[in-house]
């Protein structure tokens, strides 16, 4: 019982980190609600863009009577904003089921074009809406940011989210029997470490050079905080394993595991790799935070 307890724990604390980040990375849509009309309506804006897909931002907003217009400019720079009309489509959209169409649906709302940027290229936008009431301009003062990736093969990201989010769990269950002295802790620091192994030094450096042209931006090379986060945890997690080979000493479990529960709190892609528009070249973004 004291196991399945421990599993039970291990579980929640993980799920409660994913969640914590996809509420809270830089690359999923941030969501927002608007009034338009006296109607409120749930937004999504698009903070991450695949090269070569629709390079678009949508409003879901059903409202064929109003008018929107989009501003964006490069990030980071001072250029001035420029603009572009929203238009409203109704686009077919293909469902798949085992690479077979079995369903047409309609992806209804306003849509306006963005220039397509190279891999780690970034464009900062916000828009305005005109209805019965007037106009309203949105996100002025805090432009969401789009950034663009390379596409990841499914072979690679699949295993890569799969491996790093069993590592998390695995981190957990390990640093929970560490602390009630369960004698199993030490097996999961060593699955640990390898899962974190093969997700976040092997798996994780693949992802990246697909999505951006570089395996690895962190220490000693760069300052990529998803590179190097990753490798703290990873260090953290040799640590443990050595000092646990001939000897139980639970504390460096119980230490890897609470750095790996920090890491994972910091939201992913967070000042990550991104491209100077001046020189072409790929640099950090708290780098640039410094420089602007």
């Amino acid at each position: 019982m004291k196991k399945v307890f421990y599993w039970l724990l291990a579980i929640v604390i993980t799920l409660a980190a994913v969640i914590y980040q996809r509420k809270t990375g830089p690359t999923y849509d941030k969501k927002m609600s608007i009034e338009v009309n006296n109607t409120n309506y749930e937004v999504k804006l698009v903070r991450s863009i695949e090269i070569g897909s629709n390079t678009e931002v949508k409003l879901g907003i059903d409202d064929k009577t109003i008018q929107a217009r989009l501003f964006y400019k490069q990030y980071p720079s001072i250029d001035d904003y420029k603009s572009v009309d929203f238009v409203y489509k109704e686009k077919p959209v293909d469902s798949y089921l085992m690479n077979k169409v079995f369903k047409i649906t309609e992806e209804t709302g306003w849509f306006a074009p963005v220039p397509e940027q190279p891999a780690a290229g970034k464009i900062q936008y916000y828009f305005q809406i005109t209805d019965k009431q007037g106009t309203t301009s949105y996100l002025k003062d805090t432009p969401v940011v789009i950034r663009f990736k390379g596409a990841v093969p499914s072979s690679i990201l699949a295993p890569h989210i799969f491996f790093m989010f069993f590592a998390m769990l695995l981190g957990n269950l390990a640093g929970i029997m560490a602390v009630f002295r369960h004698n199993r802790f030490k097996f999961y620091t060593t699955v640990t470490l390898f899962t974190l192994l093969v997700g976040g030094m092997i798996l994780g450096p693949m992802v990246q050079l697909h999505a951006f042209g570089e395996a690895w931006a962190g220490v000693p090379f760069a300052w990529d905080l998803t590179d190097n986060k990753t490798l703290v945890a990873f260090i953290f997690w040799i640590l443990a394993f050595v000092m646990n080979r001939k000897k139980e000493r639970p504390v460096y479990t119980i230490v890897a595991s609470i750095v790996m529960l920090i890491v994972y709190s910091i939201p992913h892609s967070m000042y990550g790799s991104q491209l100077d528009p001046e020189t072409g070249e790929i640099i950090q973004g708290w780098i640039q935070l410094l420089i602007f």
